[in-house]
C-alpha cells in the first residue's frame, strides 16, 4: 500500500503545487501575488495532463521497426496549446494590474474595494 501511494509522487506534487496556488488566489489581498498564484495552478494542471500522457515503456510516436508501445502525442499538443494560452493570459493580467495602479494607486485588494466605495458614497 504504502509503495503504491509513493509510486504516484508525480500526483503529490500536482495536488501540492495546485493547493498553493489555489491558497495564493484565495488568501492574498496582492493582485500580482494573485496573477502568480493562477500561474503556479496552471502549471499543476500541465504537469497533470503530461503526467497522465506518459506511457511507462513507450516511445515517441514515430514508427518504428522495434516498437510496440506508443505514446499518445496529443496531451504534449494540448499543453503546447495551453502554455500559450497561458501566456497570453498572464500578460493580460499583468496589464490590468498596471493599469489598476495607475488608476488607484494601490495593487491590494482591501484598499481598492475602499477606494471604490468611498467614491460611490461622493457621487
Amino acid at each position: 500500500m504504502l509503495e503504491t501511494v509513493l509510486g504516484l509522487y508525480n500526483y503529490w506534487i500536482v495536488i501540492v503545487l495546485m493547493m498553493a496556488g489555489f491558497y495564493t488566489v484565495i488568501v492574498r489581498g496582492n493582485l500580482v501575488k494573485k496573477v502568480v498564484g493562477l500561474n503556479i495552478f496552471q502549471t499543476s494542471v500541465f504537469l497533470l495532463y503530461i503526467t497522465m500522457g506518459t506511457v511507462e515503456g513507450g516511445t515517441a510516436p514515430i514508427v518504428d521497426a522495434g516498437a510496440d508501445l506508443y505514446t499518445n502525442p496529443l496531451p504534449s499538443v494540448l499543453i503546447l496549446t495551453a502554455i500559450v494560452v497561458g501566456i497570453a493570459t498572464t500578460a493580460l493580467g499583468l496589464a490590468l494590474t498596471v493599469r489598476i495602479r495607475e488608476s488607484y494607486g494601490t495593487l491590494e485588494e482591501d484598499e481598492i474595494i475602499e477606494i471604490e466605495d468611498r467614491m460611490d458614497g461622493e457621487v
